[in-house]
């Protein structure tokens, strides 16, 4: 194993309304039992099938609450490596994010009228190269008002590499949405079938989610398995 002491719980993993061209096979370690407790819960469990089931509704808990797109990722042995230690929810507290509807026409005018420039996903729309345009907005009953936005743009014609073209929050908006925003952002690349992304962009959330710097391309995340594996 790689990780001394501990297993690689492996799943392919779909969810809802996605896609299935995501080539990766997810991964999370498990470290080896070393006394008769749950690593779920902490309670006393009284035998291995009991134990064993209790990882698998760990696994099931950290998938079902976005662990895809929240946790970090190292590509090892063949798979991505979520990492959901200090893994933050998908959303921050209070606020929201979800993809903006591609219509060309007045595709983003409500993210105009907040103050934010639509400019750069208006012209990938229209230039079919749009991967992903997210906002997002204050989590209430109203859905607004919009404090920040991001996109991304396939970079080539194989549509295995993604540009993350711009993340931007409105002044005295938390530093978390925007680290959201980037990490919703490279998930919906992956699922979309992205074998990395690419950023010229400065963002501290990229370096978290394992973005490294490669000579000519800026930073760069391989979300292919077969790639190298990446440092922490």
């Amino acid at each position: 194993m790689d990780v001394p002491g501990l297993s690689l719980q492996a799943a392919h993993v779909v969810e809802p309304g996605v896609a299935a061209r995501d080539p990766n096979l997810y991964a999370i370690a498990v470290e080896y039992p070393t006394a008769p407790r749950s690593p779920w819960t902490g309670l006393p469990v009284h035998s291995a099938y009991e134990w064993a089931a209790d990882v698998a509704g760990r696994l099931a808990e950290e998938l079902a609450t976005g662990l895809v797109r929240r946790g970090r990722r190292t590509i090892r042995s063949g798979y991505v490596l979520l990492d959901p230690r200090d893994a933050p929810d998908v959303c921050p507290t209070g606020y929201f994010i979800s993809s903006v509807p591609p219509h060309p026409s007045k595709a983003g005018s409500w993210l105009a009228k907040a103050g934010l420039d639509v400019t750069i996903p208006r012209q990938l729309i229209t230039g079919d190269r749009l991967a992903c345009w997210l906002q997002a907005y204050v989590d209430n009953e109203r859905g607004e008002p919009f404090v920040g936005h991001a996109a991304a743009s396939w970079e080539n014609e194989q549509r295995t590499t993604v540009r993350l073209d711009l993340v931007h929050v409105l002044p005295g908006v938390p530093p978390e949405v925007r680290d959201a925003l980037v990490r919703i952002a490279v998930g919906e690349a992956a699922e979309a079938g992205a074998l990395r992304v690419v950023a010229a962009i400065d963002d501290a959330a990229l370096a978290g989610l394992g973005f490294r710097p490669a000579p000519g391309e800026g930073l760069v995340l391989h979300t292919d398995t077969q790639q190298p594996a990446q440092s922490e």
